[in-house]
C-alpha cells in the first residue's frame, strides 16, 4: 500500500468520527426539550401584595399550628392562610382549581381542609392537593399557591 492511500484512509476515518460527533451533538441539542410549566387552565393568577399583622386579635387562629384564616378582598375569591408548623405559613387562592369560576367555587375552610361546594372537592391546606379527585379530572389541579414571608409579626403575601 502506498503512503498516499494510507493518508487518505486516515483522513476518511477522522472525517467519519468528526461527522459522527457533529451528528450526535445536533441530535442532543434538538432532542432536548424544555419542560413546560403547567398552569392552571381555570384560574387566572392575579397580582397580590398584602400584609397582615399577626398581633391583631382578628388573626388569632393563625398563631396556632394548624390554624387558618380566610382573607377576603384579595385574589379571586380571597386567600386562605394556614399555619403549617408554627413558623411556616402557606397561602392558597380560595377558588376551586378544578373548574371555571362560578358562584359556588369559593373554597370554605373545614378544619385543615378547604372544600368546594360545587362538587365537594376537598383540598389539604398543608399541601394544596386534592384529596378526593374524580376520574374525569385529567389532570387534577392543586390549589393555587401564593408566596408568604414572615418578618417579626407580619405576614406578607405576594405572587
Amino acid at each position: 500500500m502506498s503512503n498516499k492511500y494510507k493518508e487518505l484512509k486516515l483522513l476518511g476515518e477522522i472525517f467519519s468520527r468528526k461527522l459522527l460527533l457533529i451528528f450526535c451533538g445536533l441530535f442532543g441539542v434538538f432532542s432536548c426539550g424544555k419542560n413546560e410549566i403547567q398552569r392552571n387552565p381555570y384560574l387566572l393568577e392575579p397580582k397580590i401584595q398584602y400584609e397582615l399583622n399577626l398581633s391583631l386579635p382578628l388573626y388569632n387562629a393563625l398563631t396556632f399550628v394548624g390554624g387558618s384564616y380566610k382573607v377576603q378582598g384579595i385574589g379571586l375569591n380571597g386567600v386562605i392562610l394556614f399555619n403549617l408548623n408554627g413558623s411556616t405559613y402557606l397561602a392558597w387562592e380560595a377558588s376551586c382549581p378544578n373548574h371555571d369560576l362560578k358562584s359556588c367555587s369559593e373554597l370554605e375552610i373545614e378544619g385543615v381542609l378547604a372544600v368546594c361546594s360545587c362538587e365537594a372537592f376537598q383540598y389539604s391546606l398543608a399541601t394544596g392537593q386534592i384529596l378526593n379527585p374524580t376520574e374525569d379530572l385529567q389532570p387534577p389541579q392543586g390549589m393555587l399557591f401564593y408566596q408568604v414571608t414572615r418578618y417579626n409579626n407580619t405576614l406578607q403575601i405576594v405572587n
